[in-house]
């Protein structure tokens, strides 16, 4: 009658007849053995899926790490120690994008760049900040991809491969940072050159913020010619650079025109209060 349910086509056929047909299935059939093969395949690709986000993550971490050392570079009595140490610390993130390559071996990097990704990111931006510190220039994605290119040592290819002990050639393969990460970690890597212009005003370093505010500028000029034609997330990340443009200019206008008067001891102090009035007037706008 009107209003009752509607029978659907498969209710017309017993419950037992349909478990019949489920325990005729042959296992060994070629149907269900091409479906075992796509589960394996699959199942092999979300593991190392995983494992590429743990290592990604370690990346990050370690990076992260690298960073905060970098920033004691302007209090510490020798800076060649914090760099030193730094260019340990890289070493070993080095390593662990070396077992990102070994795990994309034969693979399509595309297909796990979402895994790997972040990782990438904050290597550039720990590897641009501390050539910064060291040559007080940007560090181009090809001298980044060159530090990522790799060889098996003669130790790990007995060990490891299988292959003809009387073939002598070293075993290399590299990982490439694609350009949109690049542009990602350099746009991070104004956030710490910001922090650096801070600590900077704070150890008594009038020169520096003044410096930092010249490679911003330029940095930010480099991001405006790609706008709005470029990956979503490098128009995304652009404001917060434009943010930390103005608080170092408007640190070295105040520096400028209050430097002479104002104690060094209280030149972090003029910093802080001036980017609290830019924070405010930008939530206002």
């Amino acid at each position: 009658g009107s209003g009752g349910f509607r029978k659907r086509k498969h209710d017309n056929f017993p419950h037992g007849q349909r478990r019949e047909e489920k325990e005729n299935v042959n296992p060994s059939s070629a149907l269900m053995t091409s479906f075992k093969s796509f589960q394996l395949e699959l199942d092999t690709r979300h593991d190392k899926y995983e494992r590429l986000v743990k290592l990604s993550r370690d990346i990050t971490i370690e990076s992260k790490r690298t960073i905060f050392l970098l920033h004691r570079f302007t209090s510490a009595p020798n800076g060649e120690e914090i760099i030193n140490e730094s260019e340990v610390k890289l070493d070993a993130v080095r390593r662990k994008i070396k077992q990102v390559a070994q795990e994309l071996i034969g693979e399509d990097m595309y297909q796990f760049h979402r895994a790997i990704s972040p990782g990438l990111q904050e290597y550039v931006e720990a590897v641009s900040f501390q050539y910064f510190i060291k040559t007080r220039s940007l560090i181009s994605v090809e001298e980044i991809n060159k530090q990522l290119i790799f060889t098996v040592e003669n130790r790990e290819e007995t060990t490891n491969t299988t292959s003809n002990c009387h073939d002598k050639q070293p075993h290399t393969w590299s990982l490439k940072v694609t350009p949109v990460d690049y542009l990602l970690g350099v746009a991070d890597l104004t956030g710490e050159l910001m922090r650096l212009c801070i600590s900077s005003v704070g150890n008594g370093d009038i020169d520096t913020p003044f410096e930092l505010s010249q490679f911003l500028r330029q940095i930010y000029d480099g991001f405006t010619f790609i706008g709005n034609t470029g990956p979503y997330e490098v128009s995304k990340k652009l404001y917060t650079l434009k943010q930390s443009l103005a608080k170092v200019e408007n640190a070295c206008y105040t520096l400028k025109v209050r430097g002479s008067e104002i104690p060094k001891h209280m030149l972090a102090d003029v910093f802080s209060t001036k980017t609290e009035m830019i924070d405010q007037e930008e939530g206002l706008s």
